[in-house]
């Protein structure tokens, strides 16, 4: 016998429910035997199948949280400066837009939700230095940068295992 799907690949079995030959590329193992593809009628899990609407209302919640986040680190770093402050502020607002974000698509899982979270992290960091109320260039120092691109790594990590 041929494949059904591959006419160059010969094999000996069939599908167990339409009974149509099919090769090992094709072949499907399922609890109740060996199925065609379109037999077993694979399906994703409903925690990672999310329409246009749950996309967009995830983008909703990051634009207001990047903007939430954003603005409270700013108020954070004007009280207490500190490099290392920016460590943990960075894995809060991380966690945080995650969670929001997760929250808002009813606790969806999946790469663009993953890449809207990290973007989102970001984006708090940029807003946190050029807020919209001033520009403030005394936290611009080259040490400074550094940790803080190490800051926003470790809440973007943070952020993507949120919703991943």
């Amino acid at each position: 016998m041929k494949c059904a799907n591959h006419p160059d690949v010969e094999t000996k079995v069939r599908c167990g429910k339409c009974g149509k030959p099919i090769c090992p590329r094709c072949m499907i193992e399922t609890p109740v035997g060996i199925r065609c593809r379109e037999c077993a009628q694979l399906q994703k899990l409903p925690t990672f199948s999310f329409t246009k609407r749950h996309l967009l209302q995830a983008v909703g919640a990051a634009v207001g949280m990047a903007f939430g986040c954003g603005a409270a680190w700013w108020a954070i770093r004007a009280v207490m400066p500190s490099l290392y402050l920016d460590f943990l502020l960075a894995a809060g607002f991380g966690y945080a837009i995650g969670e929001v974000v997760g929250l808002s698509v009813n606790r969806k899982r999946g790469r663009w939700l993953s890449i809207i979270a990290g973007i989102t992290v970001v984006v708090g960091y940029v807003i946190s230095i050029f807020p919209p109320w001033g520009v403030s260039f005394e936290w611009l120092s080259l040490r400074s940068l550094f940790f803080d691109i190490l800051a926003v790594a470790l809440g973007v990590y943070v952020a993507i295992s949120r919703v991943k």
